[in-house]
C-alpha cells in the first residue's frame, strides 16, 4: 500500500474526527472471510507463517491476502488460496469474491473495486480417491 492508513469514510454529519482502519485490519477481515468459504482448503502463506502454524503458534489470518490501491484510491484485493479436490473452482472463486466484498462492506463501509482470486493449488481430502491410470502421459506404443 502506498498509504499506511485507510479512511473508512468522509466526516459524517454531526461527528468530529475521522475513523481510520489500518491495512492490516482490512487484510485480516478479508482473510477470515475468504478462508470460511466452503471448498477453500487454506490460504497461501509465507514459509515463516506456515512454520509458526506447524509449531502450534497463532494462525495468521492475513496470509494469502494482498491489498493495494489503484491511482484513484480504489481498493484492490488479490487472494492466494488452495482449494479442495473435487470442487468447482469457478464456483468457489465466485463465492470467495462475494463473501469478501460483503464482509468488507458490512464491517468497514468500504467498497472493493476488484477481488482477484489466484488458485495456487488443489488439496485432496484424506478419504478422497484420486483417479489412477486415466491420465497416462505415455502413448499406446510406449505402454506396450
Amino acid at each position: 500500500m502506498t498509504d499506511h492508513k485507510l479512511l473508512i469514510s468522509e466526516q459524517r454529519e454531526g461527528m468530529e474526527g475521522e475513523i481510520v482502519i489500518s491495512p492490516e485490519v482490512m487484510e485480516i477481515i478479508i482473510g477470515i472471510a475468504a478462508s470460511k468459504v466452503e471448498g477453500v482448503y487454506s490460504m497461501q502463506g509465507s514459509l515463516a507463517s506456515n512454520v509458526h502454524e506447524w509449531l502450534g503458534r497463532k494462525v495468521s489470518h492475513d496470509k494469502g491476502v494482498s491489498l493495494s490501491q489503484d491511482e484513484d484510491g480504489n481498493l484492490i484485493v488479490d487472494l492466494y488460496c488452495y482449494v479442495r479436490y473435487g470442487v468447482s473452482v469457478p464456483k468457489v472463486a465466485i463465492a470467495m469474491q462475494n463473501a469478501v466484498k460483503q464482509q468488507v462492506r458490512n464491517m468497514t463501509d468500504f467498497e472493493l473495486k476488484e477481488v482477484n482470486i489466484h488458485v495456487v493449488g488443489m488439496v485432496p481430502d484424506s478419504e478422497t480417491e484420486l483417479p489412477t491410470g486415466e491420465f497416462s502421459t505415455l502413448t499406446k506404443e510406449e505402454e506396450e
